[in-house]
């Protein structure tokens, strides 16, 4: 969310439909990956809880201006089973009153060979076309980072080069990463 490619982030939680009482977390400097550790305590009747909705809306936290919504987490909690300690990974949606997030924002091509006996993971990203404006001039100087990651970790991470200018960026890069056959199923690759 800053424009030195990092963000300041915290979460608010609150209940719908009455968004009464909001809680926040602290906020984490210059990072993108936050772990807060944090406990909050909704005191809600029984015969209530399956009309609501746990909110968990995460802002970037500005100093000299309005924070800005990054997206957010909707659980409602009578498809939930709260019989039992639930912690678990969810995508982060857009926030709700994000015009740009129902906007294409551009695609990718790559390609992707694995070689068992090898363990050697091969990922080329080949172009990408009507990337979203970012500059001021309505172009963008974009790059692709590519993390492969295993249960929530990332293990490691390479880069393109950077390509000034363009909304339709051409790279043909080459990355390697080296996968055992016995990982490969639990691994996720995100561009």
């Amino acid at each position: 969310m800053d424009m030195s490619g990092t963000s300041d982030p915290y979460v608010k939680l609150y209940l719908l439909p009455e968004k009464k009482k909001k809680v926040e977390t602290k906020v984490h400097r210059k990072t993108l990956n936050p772990v807060f550790n944090e406990t909050f305590i909704f005191k809600v009747p029984f015969n209530e809880i399956g009309s609501k909705t746990l909110v968990f809306s995460i802002y970037d936290f500005d100093r000299f201006s309005k924070h800005d919504q990054i997206g957010q987490v909707l659980l409602p909690l009578g498809k939930t089973d709260l019989g039992q300690v639930l912690e678990e990974w969810k995508d982060i949606a857009p926030p709700p009153d994000d015009k740009e997030a129902e906007k294409a924002l551009g695609d990718i091509c790559f390609s992707l060979r694995y070689v068992p006996n090898a363990g050697k993971l091969t990922v080329v990203v080949l172009e990408a076309k009507n990337l979203k404006k970012m500059d001021v001039g309505g172009l963008s100087d974009p790059y692709v980072k590519i993390v492969l990651m295993q249960n929530g970790k990332r293990l490691k991470k390479k880069k393109t080069s950077i390509k000034k200018c363009t909304l339709n960026p051409y790279y043909n890069e080459s990355f390697s990463f080296e996968v055992p056959l016995e990982q490969i199923q639990v691994c996720l690759l995100s561009h």
